[in-house]
């Protein structure tokens, strides 16, 4: 089976810096959540930003949206947006006299899903084809998006009325899910020093190419992961539906999103190889919308994060290799 080299992986890791470089000059104090951003594109994954208003989700949409000279859009979700507003419609032209598919703004290389909670579980529904297999089908004839193709979708966690819950089935299309948080006292100084950008996304230059993005998912997906490593997470996914307070346990879709993810982590590092550290620092990300807990859990005060904690101490990781 072929693998990275070690001169790829430096390459993939000088470039993967720039780009976090880049990002950062729009989403200050924040290069990890950039980082798992990246990642997530690169793994060919979509990402689930839920935060609190004024925490710079959108802005972090826009600045990896600008970082990539590809297309973009914007796709505010209301509760009266139509399924056909997202992925198209099928218009009939009386001068040619034959129907046409006129595309909606989910046909751009990153499309930004903006308070995907606020539409109606039937738009919400008109995702779950094109997040999973890249394409749309209207009237019955299949229509690719190409690629890259990302999907980042935004939620206010506090603001719930005249929202939709996200199902099961469309939290697992997402290959990650994370929060910015507030940021620190040093970037929050120098937000408030630099206060007359207004948009700090336009300072925000592309400088990777579609192209190039998808050179660097190919060899993500050559970084070796051994025996040991995919054994680790297979014992990962059987033990988290094990877990006491845990309704709905790691599925087989989860444990390879993990191993995804933890490839193209390697690479950013400069490895041609998961160890896992790797496993373990993505965790939370891949996991924390992955896992359901029952009744009992909210009232005694379990949370997800505390669950995937216990879960990392419950399993010993690997310290050798498979030979």
């Amino acid at each position: 089976m072929m693998t990275i080299s070690l001169d790829q992986a430096g390459w993939f890791q000088k470039t993967f810096d720039q780009l976090t470089d880049n990002m950062e000059k729009a989403v200050l104090g924040k290069r990890h959540v950039v980082r798992l951003a990246l990642t997530c594109l690169l793994s060919e994954g979509h990402i689930l930003l839920e935060d609190f208003p004024g925490t710079g989700k959108t802005m972090l949409a826009r600045a990896l949206a600008n970082t990539v000279r590809g297309s973009h859009a914007r796709i505010q979700f209301t509760p009266d947006l139509l399924p056909s507003d997202v992925t198209g419609v099928t218009v009939y032209d009386q001068h040619k006299g034959s129907f046409e598919f006129h595309p909606g703004p989910i046909f751009h290389s990153i499309v930004l899903a903006d308070e995907i909670n606020r539409a109606s579980p039937k738009t919400q529904s008109a995702l779950l084809e094109v997040m999973e297999e890249g394409r749309v089908t209207v009237d019955g004839e299949p229509h690719a998006v190409g690629r890259p193709f990302m999907v980042i979708a935004t939620q206010n966690p506090i603001e719930h009325s005249g929202t939709y819950r996200l199902p099961e089935a469309q939290l697992d299309r997402f290959l990650m899910k994370t929060s910015l948080g507030y940021p620190d006292r040093l970037a929050t100084v120098e937000l408030l020093v630099n206060a007359k950008v207004r948009d700090r996304a336009a300072l925000v230059e592309p400088v990777i190419t579609a192209e190039t993005i998808a050179q660097m998912s190919g060899l993500a997906d050559d970084v070796y992961v051994d025996p040991a490593v995919v054994g680790y997470v297979a014992e990962l996914g059987e033990e988290s539906r094990r877990l006491p307070h845990v309704k709905l346990g790691l599925s087989p879709r989860g444990c390879l999103a993990l191993v995804r993810v933890a490839k193209t982590w390697a690479a950013a590092d400069g490895r041609d190889h998961v160890v896992p550290d790797d496993i373990k620092a993505l965790a939370e990300p891949v996991l924390s919308h992955r896992l359901l807990l029952d009744a009992e859990a909210q009232f005694t005060g379990v949370t997800v994060e505390s669950i995937i904690g216990r879960l990392l101490d419950a399993v010993t990781p690997p310290t050798d290799r498979v030979a």
